[in-house]
């Protein structure tokens, strides 16, 4: 008898390809045999050069395409979507950065309300088999009860990036509601990491210290964030594009299931489930590179939260898997890269 011939690879849309996320999210993808097809508009939020180096990396793979534009530019993703049909979407595209959304509000708007209406229309035309965006924990807002956990209300945003993210969710489950469109919103939680983004603390702090230079500690150092390494947000990704919501049926949820009751629509923690205080950070830090740091003490930032902690017992529920790597060891991998990136 003859074979079967193989199936085709499935293929995957991720926008934001050549980000932080974005870039270890399409490498898993396709040493998992995945098609990638990647948008990024390459913008100068931060060194460019970061963002080609890891695009050019990505490119050295047969089956990845870029293109570089806009998720906001019109009809951009409804092209793509139609010349691709992507089996699943992972929507990472976003300007990022809480402080940077007090000076510039409005591209927060443009990129991801009217970037993430642009792709919602584009998947409503050519419907994948899953849909994944990514929200975050800031949309938590002035909640105080920890950990966060996704049946929890969020209602008090407290910065106009975190209300751009929340707009999303809301946007994307009136598609998942109207559309039948099956939508997973993760909230991601302080993810840092190889390739990290250069406005992202331990970047800043790693730079500083090995610089000589002091470090600008927020809040007097009286912070915790639940750090999550890149690699372990990317595992927990690859595994809910197989965990698909679907619209319960009369309505009815399962108890700790943020699952809507009208849509297939499901919001997702995906953190280390372990608050760490921003002073053993440094720490951490200091061990990696060896040296300390001086710490400039400044008052906490407007629109920042004092601390952030994620109930995964969702995320392990649908996918059996938590994440699990001590921030000790991924500051030591993201330093060791850091010195072999720059030749520190």
């Amino acid at each position: 008898m003859t074979a079967a011939p193989a199936a085709p690879p499935r293929t995957a849309l991720v926008t934001g390809a050549a980000g932080f996320i974005g870039y270890h999210l399409a490498q898993a993808l396709l040493a998992a045999g995945w098609r990638v097809v990647g948008i990024d508009n390459l913008n100068d939020y931060y060194d460019v050069r970061l963002k080609q180096r890891r695009q050019a990396m990505l490119m050295q793979d047969q089956g990845f395409t870029i293109v570089n534009d806009s998720v906001e530019t019109p009809g951009r993703m409804m092209g793509l979507f139609e010349a691709h049909r992507p089996d699943v979407v992972i929507h990472l595209a976003a300007q990022a950065g809480v402080r940077y959304s007090i000076e510039n509000p409005r591209s927060y708007l443009e990129s991801n309300i009217t970037g993430t209406f642009e792709i919602l229309e584009a998947a409503r035309a050519f419907p994948p088999a899953h849909m994944l965006l990514a929200s975050t924990s800031s949309a938590y807002g002035a909640n105080t009860v920890m950990p966060y956990a996704e049946t929890a209300k969020a209602d008090h945003q407290m910065s106009f990036y975190a209300a751009t993210k929340k707009a999303t969710e809301s946007m994307a489950h009136s598609y998942a509601h109207l559309f039948g469109l099956p939508v997973t919103m993760f909230r991601f939680f302080t993810v840092y990491g190889p390739w990290g983004r250069p406005d992202m603390a331990l970047f800043k702090f790693t730079k500083a210290i090995l610089e000589g230079r002091a470090i600008d500690v927020y809040n007097h150092g009286d912070m915790k964030r639940d750090f999550t390494y890149v690699t372990d947000l990317v595992a927990a990704i690859m595994l809910l594009i197989e965990a698909v919501p679907v619209r319960p049926e009369a309505g009815v949820v399962a108890d700790g299931d943020s699952l809507s009751p009208v849509a297939p629509f499901r919001v997702v923690n995906i953190g280390n489930s372990e608050p760490v205080q921003l002073v053993d950070y440094i720490a951490a830090i200091e061990a990696a590179t060896g040296k300390r740091a001086t710490r400039n003490l400044m008052e906490m930032q407007p629109g920042d939260v004092p601390a952030t902690w994620a109930d995964t017992t969702l995320l392990e529920r649908l996918t059996g898997y938590t994440p699990k790597t001590r921030v000790p060891e991924g500051v030591q991998a993201f330093v060791d890269w850091y010195r072999d990136y720059y030749g520190v």
